[in-house]
């Protein structure tokens, strides 16, 4: 009988708590970390390779996603356009201003355990939870407000400087970049920077010279006779 009593709580006990139950470990193992297929590449404007290990075990659907979208390169020169100090990076818009996404549809969430801790990638959303679509973030710090709220799918395992390098801003003023996006398992080449601005050689044509207001010009001027007397040059006007 006291079995039974005993039985009976512990049934109540796992009815009465429902939220909990939505969030359980998954029963899929994780990939490890030298699964290539689930090692994905970002080659950043900042200086280097970030290496982030995906995790199909907990977001199935939206590791697929990534995985697709960066076989079709488009993350290929995407900025990092919302990027604010002390919490993340956000990228993955083509149109730069948080507003975009792919030709695909939105995906369900697929909250899970994992946290959002410093180098966890997670997917952007709008208010709806199941909006995410390509966007996503990189945390700088742990966040973990963000949990069971946001769909985390990986976390940067190399090259965290390199995120740590981009320039903050809503939007940066002179914003880092996804050079290219890679899927290990594709081999892709080593991560080569991009080459430099060429500067200005010292023959190249500049165009005329141009003269401020009140300046003296470049060339020697005419001489004068000693009796004639020269106009003060003007001063630049206030703007």
């Amino acid at each position: 009988m006291r079995f039974l009593v005993c039985l009976f709580a512990a049934l109540g006990s796992l009815l009465a708590t429902p939220a909990l139950a939505q969030y359980v470990p998954s029963i899929h193992p994780a990939p490890p970390v030298n699964d290539k297929e689930n090692l994905l590449y970002l080659d950043l404007s900042t200086g280097g390779r970030v290496t982030i290990v995906l995790r199909p075990d907990v977001a199935p659907m939206t590791v697929e996603r990534i995985k697709t979208l960066t076989r079709r390169h488009f993350y290929d020169g995407l900025l990092f356009h919302r990027v604010i100090d002390g919490f993340m990076a956000q990228t993955g818009d083509p149109k730069g201003n948080g507003t975009g996404g792919s030709d695909l549809p939105d995906l369900k969430a697929e909250f899970n355990y994992l946290p959002h801790v410093r180098g966890a990638v997670s997917a952007a959303r709008a208010q709806d939870e199941n909006s995410a679509n390509s966007q996503f973030f990189i945390i700088f710090e742990p966040t973990l407000k963000l949990d069971r709220k946001y769909t985390v799918f990986g976390r940067v395992i190399d090259g965290m400087q390199y995120v740590d390098a981009i320039a903050r801003g809503e939007p940066p003023i002179d914003p880092a970049k996804i050079e290219h996006a890679w899927i290990a398992a594709d081999n892709p080449p080593a991560y080569t920077p991009a080459p430099p601005a060429p500067a200005a050689s010292a023959g190249a044509d500049l165009g005329p010279e141009v003269t401020l207001p009140g300046a003296k010009p470049a060339t020697a001027p005419k001489p004068t006779p000693p009796a004639a007397a020269t106009a003060p040059a003007k001063p630049p006007r206030r703007r």
